[in-house]
């Protein structure tokens, strides 16, 4: 994991399903845990999917707030399920 790593996950959308178009870093928490168990997707989704999954479960996803400038999105905070 690097800076780069959690840029994306405050600037990159889900691609797909029922949670497509919304930041990664906004997924909620079940749905995560959901990849956890079934298996995350190959590649670089995957990987990212991965990550935010274990920040989320350690209740690290404040430490994600300072970058959201990034994104243009959610500048007012971050909104959790």
């Amino acid at each position: 994991m690097n800076k780069n790593d959690l840029i994306q996950l405050v600037t990159l959308k889900m691609p797909y399903g029922k949670y497509k178009d919304r930041l990664i870093a906004d997924l909620p928490g079940h749905y995560l845990n959901w990849f956890a168990r079934e298996g995350f997707p190959k590649g670089e989704l995957g990987r990212l999917l991965q990550l935010m999954q274990e920040i989320d479960h350690n209740g690290l996803k404040d430490l994600l707030l300072p970058l959201r400038h990034f994104s243009g999105e959610n500048q007012g905070g971050a909104k959790y399920d």
